[in-house]
């Protein structure tokens, strides 16, 4: 489930994603630590709304680099 609080992250990029998912798991770590469930939970929603589009734009990027082409008969010949 992500996270209902947090904005439209289409504007950050790749590396800024990464430092946000980086920064809220090290702060998710000090909540479990202290016990604290409830922020638990609001710092796993908010982890999985930056990994999600993190993954959406690492395969966007693949396709890119691809050329969009998923076909990979031209990459593996087996005979």
């Amino acid at each position: 489930m992500e996270h209902p609080l947090i904005g439209d992250l289409n504007d950050l990029t790749l590396d800024e994603l990464s430092a946000r998912v980086t920064e809220l798991s090290n702060k998710l770590n000090m909540a479990t630590r202290m016990g604290n469930a409830h922020l638990c939970n609001q710092l796993r929603m908010a982890v999985e709304s930056y990994q999600n589009k993190y993954q959406e734009r690492l395969q966007e990027s693949y396709k890119k680099a691809d050329g969009a082409d998923i076909n990979f008969d031209n990459k593996i010949n087996i005979k």
